[in-house]
């Protein structure tokens, strides 16, 4: 199964919270409400600083992703 590179994630217990799932390496979780950033694999300093433009470039896309996705939901009605 092909995934795609970003989610949206919901979850009630976090009803302030706005998730976006990357699913391609690195894999990570961002709430774009607090921007924390969760990577599911472990990265260690070496790669985390190699990782860091490209990170910074994915939240950025993250970010546009949600935006995108929720004009959509917006034009639907």
């Amino acid at each position: 199964m092909k995934l795609p590179r970003f989610l949206l994630g919901d979850n009630t217990d976090f009803p302030d919270s706005i998730f976006v799932i990357h699913t391609e390496y690195p894999r990570f979780i961002i709430d774009l409400s607090t921007d924390d950033l969760q990577f599911w694999e472990d990265v260690n300093s070496t790669e985390e600083d190699d990782l860091k433009e490209e990170t910074e470039n994915l939240i950025k896309e993250a970010s546009e992703f949600y935006d995108q996705e929720v004009e959509r939901y917006t034009h639907e009605d």
